[in-house]
Formats: structure tokens, sequence, C-alpha cells
């Protein structure tokens, strides 16, 4: 008789991410991949030795063309989630970013075409009111860019578990040393 060999649970991948928060009276700035039914904050991931601010401003000329200077932290966000099967733990820095002027976001109302790697991106403008019924990512995007805050703050997001999928153990508490 063989019995079932326990599995480990494998690791979320970690990572860090740079968010741009662009917006204009009443609005916000959000991109989706080809093939993603979901929107998030124009960004990615931050590079060994990379500040998140420079992040930014390689992320968006790569994506977008655009060029942007990178203002104040907005938020730090933990965020845990899955995507296409994979378990992420990314940390996000969540920066305020006013792009040029005179570039492509006023020339035109958009939407605006843009490139990760092969996958294309589509960036556009929502109104501030109807974020509430989009499917926006992480969700609690859709009340803190509702309203404009100028405060730092810190959040926690965790996806909801699938049904029958257990939560990976804490680690025990660390000794404090004496």
């Amino acid at each position: 008789m063989t019995l079932p060999v326990a599995q480990t649970p494998t690791p979320p991948r970690v990572r860090p991410r740079a968010a741009a928060i662009i917006t204009r009276p009443g609005q916000v700035l959000l991109h989706r991949a080809e093939g993603d039914a979901f929107w998030a904050l124009p960004g990615g991931g931050i590079e060994p030795g990379e500040s998140a601010s420079e992040a930014l401003v390689r992320e968006m000329q790569e994506e977008l063309g655009l060029a942007v200077v990178p203002g104040a932290l907005a938020c730090v966000v933990e965020n845990f989630f899955l995507y296409a099967g994979v378990a992420y733990h990314e940390t996000g820095l969540y920066l305020h970013v006013h792009p040029a002027p005179q570039g492509l976001l006023d020339q035109s109302d958009g939407p605006y075409e843009g490139v990760e790697g092969r996958r294309r991106l589509e960036f556009a403008w929502f109104e501030r009111a109807e974020l509430a019924r989009l499917d926006l990512r992480p969700p609690f995007l859709r009340e803190a860019l509702a309203r404009d805050t100028a405060q730092v703050l810190h959040i926690v997001y965790r996806d909801p578990l699938p049904p029958g999928v257990l939560p990976a153990p804490s680690p025990p508490p660390s000794k404090a040393p004496a």
C-alpha cells in the first residue's frame, strides 16, 4: 500500500515593486496587460541596487515611452496574491508620480498603448468615482485612490484563499536578545 506523500507548500515568490500614482483632476491612470481582465497601477519590479523612484522612471519609459518625475511616497503595500497559479508576496512602494509636461498624457485623453516585453499594455484614465466598479488589483485601491490622501499608509492585503487551501504556517516569533 502506498501512502500519500505530504507536500510542502511552495513558498510565495517575493518581489519588490514600485507603483506610480499618476493623477489629474478627478482621474487616475491605470493599466492592464493583454489577457488580464483586471486593472492596476502602472509600475514594475525594482531591480537590485535600484530605488523605487529609479524603477518608476525606467518602467514608465520602457512601457509607455513616458518621462516622469517621481514624487512623495503615498503608501507601502504588502500584497499576497495568486497570479497565473503562482503565489506572490509583493512589497510595493507606491509613489505619487508626475509626467513630464507636454508628454503623451498631455497630448490626448487616451487610451494609450504600451508594451512590457512581448505583452501589450493598455493605459487609460478612470474617474475616481468609477473605481468602485472596476476589477482593480489589489482591491484596496478602489477606496484608497477614490480619496486624495497625503498621509503615508502601510497596508497588508491578502487575497482570500481558495477553498481547501490552508494558510502557510507563520514563522515562530524571534526572541529578543537578553
